[in-house]
């Protein structure tokens, strides 16, 4: 049977309870005449005659009576299942998964899960960090946080952030072992750490000045993919 007899199905059901076309139709507000062409068009498909009609009134035949007993309660139980869902409007409740960087977790949620937990009592946060470029929607997720440059052109996103502005630092114990670099050519001949991508590469520095832009590939005695190990090694 297909989805759209769904439909017939709950207008049979109405004729059913109001034993009249009439009613039935002012009580879904259509046409006595449409009531008739989709019950006739739905004993039509089933094969079997399910109402008897007369001038007055209408009345279910055996067959009728029979279908009418397996819908109601299936129908009842479809119309509590969606009153329990449209509740949700007013009180959010349920799994949400996200998506997020490790860096975003400790800048982003992390200082907003108390008062998130306070006014979503009912919503379970389930977090998984990764620093890939992981597709959400395909994931399984239902939301996650990427930079800019990484979300596709055709995905719902809205700004959690302002501009983030990389720079360039180092340690007071390592500049005073150290020249300070005056270009950023001169980080070729420095001891950096090194940020690796979920694809496997090396992050290369980059430098803009106008509209010249530089990017470095620089080396260093650490690797590593996670950008809050990187704030806490070079410190």
């Amino acid at each position: 049977m297909a989805a759209t007899d769904f439909g017939a199905l709950s207008v049979f059901l109405t004729v059913a309870e109001e034993r009249s076309f009439t009613k039935a139709a002012k009580r879904l507000e259509v046409s006595p005449s449409a009531i008739s062409h989709s019950m006739r068009e739905l004993e039509e498909e089933i094969g079997v005659r399910l109402l008897s009609r007369t001038t007055r009134s209408v009345a279910l035949t055996d067959a009728g009576e029979r279908l009418r007993a397996r819908l109601q309660p299936s129908f009842a139980e479809i119309g509590d299942a969606l009153g329990e869902v449209s509740g949700l409007r007013n009180k959010p409740a349920g799994r949400v998964r996200l998506l997020l960087p490790r860096l975003a977790v400790s800048s982003v949620l992390a200082p907003k899960l108390a008062q998130f937990a306070n006014e979503y009592p009912e919503i379970v946060l389930d977090v998984t960090t990764d620093d890939n470029r992981t597709d959400i929607v395909a994931a399984g997720f239902d939301a996650g946080i990427h930079f800019g440059e990484y979300i596709a052109k055709d995905m719902i996103a809205v700004r959690v952030s302002p501009d983030l502005r990389p720079v360039i630092v180092g340690s007071p114990a390592y500049l005073k072992l150290h020249p300070r670099p005056k270009s950023p050519r001169d980080l070729i001949r420095h001891r950096c750490i090194n940020f690796r991508h979920g694809d496997g590469g090396l992050y290369r520095w980059e430098f803009e000045k106008g509209k010249k832009s530089l990017s470095v590939a620089v080396s260093g005695p650490l690797i590593v993919d996670d950008l809050n190990l990187v704030i806490r090694a070079a410190t």
